[in-house]
């Protein structure tokens, strides 16, 4: 539901059941649903004086609280009607019609006893069976804004009335304040005592003093400025008037004509305006505005500002203790509201806390000093939001009971980051150690040389676990404890290596005695293959000698043969120039005979 209410009609809030104030859950659901500061505006007076008549009119409706037109009460109990405040925006109001106190002089002669018993024996059990002086308290207690509906006039009775359910509604008091110092000592809880509007109905006299013509709130200050003297009968006069001053340092004063003929007051509810008396007309709405324009909002002992829940506790609180027969104290419905908005205040707080360190923490953290310092910081906040939404947190038992709470967050958090880390660790370890500790299931390290290649794959695994990030606090002492507990697997790899490699030296030594044989016969029938190879050589480069030499010699005869053949060739062809040349010159010398 809306902070803002929006209610169709008035609704019974206190039901008065066999001398028992019963309230009614629905508006109690109501109330709580109003976040905003409310103006409470209550009105109380003798039945059949148009108390909800005025009441319909702030309402700003025709119909709504009962407007009876017989002499029976309409109105039984306390009845609300909240709506948005018509002037002032964030302000709910909140209207409170009573019923109607019995006759006058049944007030007079029955009520104001039972009420100085009442008062004298700090208990209720004593009220009249229609437990009007109840309602009368009550909607005092409830209201920032008290109207008290009179007729006629004020005179000693009314003043009385209020007088005395005024020291009844002194709530931070226990017993009846019987002299002038004691009703000054009560200055100091007026502010939570509302505004006095006194309406008079049907007003008849002439508003004269001395032939001075005086207003309505003159009307009323005369009426209650104490006489001079020190007599009992003067100070029983001053009492009531000192009390009412006292308590209600903002009063103000209406009178209102007879509304209409008399016959036609029965039918007050269906008249229009222009039925009405204009005077009765002007002075109804005046009173409405002023209503509106000096709202007051509730407000408890330190200027605290009631809204719906606030007033909810209020009246819880009240209304039990009228019950029960006990004094109605404001100490204590203040202190029982203080519980429960604390209370919240501290649950609002941790709520806020635990929102925040859920979205601001990611465990584990890197450093133990990272969760406090995160932890310091929301710790702040939560504070911060207790203060904004607590209130008379007396010797600070809730902030200090809040602080509790946060330091047992602190340590929960601590403990769970310390998990966190270790799982973190753990799973870290798993995942980058698994393959080694399946490699060494399968053996690959049983072998010499496997311990060296088993430190090696350590320190390299290790390396990388060590280059993860937020491993937490727990990342060393998970570590280590892994190591320890491969300690044994280590050793044994260890073991199994010097056992393998002292064997593998054995078999080497045999190895290389065996190579050094084999390799010495090698050498041997190498050198004998050289040997033959060298003779085989020797043998081939003899037989090449000679078919050299036989080729040489081949070739020498035949070039000794093409040399003589050359030779002869060359003798021939010699001869043959000369026999040319001899032949050339007889030639010659035959042509020369021949001339």
């Amino acid at each position: 539901m809306a902070s803002e209410i929006h209610m169709p009609g008035p609704m019974c809030l206190i039901e008065n059941i066999n001398e028992q104030l019963m309230i009614n859950q629905e508006a109690l659901k109501i109330l709580s649903a109003i976040t905003q500061p409310v103006v409470v505006v209550a009105i109380v007076g003798l039945y059949r004086t148009g108390k909800s008549y005025l009441m319909n009119k702030l309402a700003g409706k025709k119909h709504g609280f009962s407007v009876g037109s017989t002499v029976q009460s309409h109105t039984k109990g306390i009845w609300m009607w909240c709506m948005p405040h018509p002037e002032k925006s964030n302000l709910t109001l909140v209207l409170l019609d009573t019923e109607g106190l019995g006759d006058v002089e049944k007030v007079r002669k029955e009520d104001l006893v039972l009420i100085n018993l009442l008062i004298s024996e700090h208990s209720f059990t004593q009220v009249d069976k229609k437990n009007d002086t109840q309602v009368f308290a009550l909607a005092m207690l409830l209201s920032s804004i008290f109207v008290y509906n009179t007729m006629n006039k004020i005179d000693q009775e009314a003043i009385d009335l209020l007088h005395k359910v005024t020291e009844l509604t002194n709530l931070l008091r226990e017993r009846s304040s019987s002299d002038l110092d004691e009703v000054a000592d009560s200055a100091d809880f007026v502010s939570s005592f509302p505004d006095l509007v006194w309406t008079l109905r049907d007003f008849f006299l002439e508003l004269e003093i001395d032939e001075q013509v005086i207003t309505a709130d003159e009307y009323l200050e005369n009426s209650l400025r104490p006489k001079q003297g020190t007599d009992q009968t003067v100070q029983n006069f001053n009492l009531p008037r000192l009390c009412i001053q006292k308590f209600f340092p903002m009063k103000k004063c209406f009178i209102f004509e007879l509304p209409s003929h008399q016959k036609k007051l029965a039918q007050l509810e269906t008249l229009r305006d222009d039925e009405l008396d204009p005077e009765f007309v002007q002075q109804v709405a005046e009173f409405c505005s002023y209503i509106f324009s000096h709202s007051k909002i509730k407000a408890l002992p330190g200027d605290i500002k009631v809204n719906g829940p606030r007033l909810e506790s209020l009246m819880l609180t009240y209304v039990n203790a009228i019950n029960s027969g006990d004094l109605p104290c404001m100490e204590n419905a203040v202190l029982a509201l203080a519980q429960i908005e604390n209370s919240a205040a501290v649950q609002k707080a941790i709520a806020h806390y635990d929102q925040q360190m859920g979205q601001k923490v990611q465990l584990p953290t890197e450093t133990l000093q990272e969760l406090l310092d995160l932890h310091r910081a929301t710790e702040r906040e939560a504070i911060e939001v207790f203060m904004k939404s607590s209130f008379k947190d007396v010797d600070q038992k809730f902030q200090k009971d809040l602080v509790t709470q946060l330091e047992a967050k602190q340590e929960d958090f601590c403990k769970q980051n310390l998990q966190a880390s270790w799982d973190r660790c753990s799973a870290l370890l798993q995942g980058i150690f698994g393959p080694l500790e399946e490699e060494v299931n399968q053996g690959i390290y049983s072998k010499p040389g496997g311990y060296r290649l088993y430190i090696q794959k350590m320190e390299r695994l290790k390396k990388n676990y060590y280059q993860e990030p937020r491993k937490g606090i727990q990342a060393e002492e998970t570590l280590q404890k892994y190591l320890m507990s491969k300690e044994s697997v280590s050793d044994a790899i260890l073991q199994t290596d010097l056992i393998l490699t002292a064997k593998e030296k054995e078999l080497e030594e045999a190895r290389m005695k065996a190579e050094a044989a084999q390799a010495e016969a090698q050498k041997l029938e190498e050198i004998r293959r050289q040997n033959q190879l060298m003779m085989e050589q020797r043998e081939r480069l003899h037989q090449e000698q000679v078919r050299q030499m036989e080729r040489d010699r081949a070739n020498w005869l035949a070039e000794q043969q093409r040399a003589q053949e050359r030779k002869i060739q060359e003798e021939a062809k010699r001869l043959e120039e000369r026999l040319k040349a001899e032949n050339r010159r007889l030639q010659k010398t035959l042509r020369r005979l021949f001339r």
